[in-house]
């Protein structure tokens, strides 16, 4: 991985720590009544605040150094380079020289139904997504749910709506359409996560009534398994592909082998929710770039579970052909923890992507991931914020990600770092 020794990289840390004590102006004096007032109502600044330090706006943008501004109602006022601009003496300023101003982190692929909690209460909205993935306080801002009963999904989604305090927006694909018998009914879907599918009439109905119920996106599964597994034929595979796009919903396929992956581009999905973990050939990974088609990257889980580095080298084969490489974790499953994931953002870096590659792809490419709403992984002017305050850069170690500052979105501060070290829910290589 890129970065330096390990007494390097707590050395890091530990500077953090540090500056993240080091607020300046009133976010010094002021802070733990804020934190307190945080605690009552979840609310920010009525009359904003400021964010100072070396900003990145996000996509194809240099870090420099600068401020950026909130105003009351949650919109950024203001972003100024270099000398920090007059500010009103009452505006709460937090951040400093060391500090990063960056666009929140979207994960393009949870499974929020592996939390444990979920299966012990009759009614599942009393989960909120922000115990599921650690919440706005590590800096993740939005999540994709791809595979979960729809009477449970249904309560996490966002859609349209502010997220309860705390809590990241929350897209969902519902259940997973798949075969009869087919990944993941004979495992970990059991209990709802699947949904078969027969015929293209019957594709047509199950899609018309996941839209009606009013899913970000469609999910289909094409996995064989150890015990070949049935799988979605070509025909009924583009039935659903095609429903959905009359429904105006993109298709998401998990697919991991080659064959099932050219099947996949055959019948016009829009995205992977893998990186595939069989090695794919020149001629497939060429039909990939042409087809437009995102790869979500998942790969920490797989080095998890012992396939991670045929998936590297495929993700490194892929960025060099221009496919978009999306941040996903997979969370819930093997090796994945709530929040952001540095090592996930590490394995992005080293496809070819760099560190503030792999930042580009946790933040405009995963906001812009099908389905998602109301975050754009961008810091623009007139826009609402979703900005995360890091006590130092996360080009230098990103594993500053588990301990933000603060974190600014739907009108909402959190200052204050997680400290979160939490493991996933749930020990699977099921995905």
């Amino acid at each position: 991985m890129p970065s330096g020794s390990r007494a390097e990289r707590r050395g890091l840390l530990g500077r953090g720590a540090r500056l993240t004590a080091q607020l300046t102006g009133p976010a010094q004096a002021g802070l733990a009544a804020l934190r307190e007032r945080q605690r009552e109502s979840g609310s920010a600044p009525t009359r904003g605040v400021a964010f100072t330090g070396t900003v990145w706006v996000g996509g194809e943008a240099e870090p420099r150094p600068g401020t950026v501004v909130v105003d009351g109602a949650g919109r950024i006022a203001a972003i100024s380079y270099d000398d920090r601009p007059a500010l009103p003496r009452e505006l709460l300023v937090l951040g400093g020289e060391h500090h990063w101003v960056v666009p929140g982190i979207v994960d393009a692929h949870v499974h929020l139904g592996f939390d444990p909690r979920v299966a012990d209460v009759t009614d599942p909205s009393r989960v909120s997504a922000s115990g599921s993935v650690s919440g706005l306080d590590s800096g993740l801002v939005g999540v994709r749910d791809l595979g979960a009963p729809l009477r449970w999904a249904g309560h996490w989604q966002t859609g349209h709506r502010l997220p309860p305090p705390g809590s990241p927006a929350v897209a969902i694909s519902g259940p997973i359409l798949t075969a009869p018998g087919g990944y993941p009914s004979r495992s970990w879907g059991a209990g709802g996560y699947a949904e078969f599918v027969y015929s293209p009439t019957r594709a047509r109905s199950v899609v018309q009534h996941l839209a009606a119920e009013g899913v970000d996106l469609i999910k289909v599964a094409l996995e064989r398994g150890d015990d070949d597994t049935p799988t979605l034929g070509a025909t009924v595979l583009r039935a659903i592909v095609d429903a959905a796009h009359a429904a105006g919903l993109a298709v998401v396929a998990h697919a991991l082998t080659g064959d099932l992956v050219s099947r996949a581009l055959d019948a016009g999905v829009d995205e992977l929710a893998h990186t595939p973990t069989e090695r794919l050939d020149e001629q497939l990974i060429a039909k990939i770039a042409a087809s437009g088609v995102s790869v979500t990257s998942t790969l920490q889980t797989f080095f998890s579970s012992g396939s991670g580095r045929v998936a590297a080298a495929n993700a490194a084969d892929l960025v060099a052909a221009g496919v978009i490489l999306r941040y996903g974790t997979d969370l819930g499953n093997a090796g994945t923890r709530p929040g952001v994931d540095p090592r996930e953002l590490d394995r992005l870096a080293d496809t070819g992507l760099g560190r503030l590659g792999a930042l580009r792809a946790a933040t405009e490419r995963s906001a812009a991931a099908a389905g998602m709403r109301s975050r754009t992984g961008m810091m623009r002017r007139g826009e609402p914020a979703a900005i995360v305050l890091l006590p130092f850069s996360p080009l230098a170690e990103p594993g500053v990600w588990r301990t933000p500052a603060a974190v600014y979105a739907d009108g909402r501060l959190t200052v204050g770092q997680t400290g979160s070290s939490r493991r996933s829910h749930r020990e699977s290589t099921n995905r």
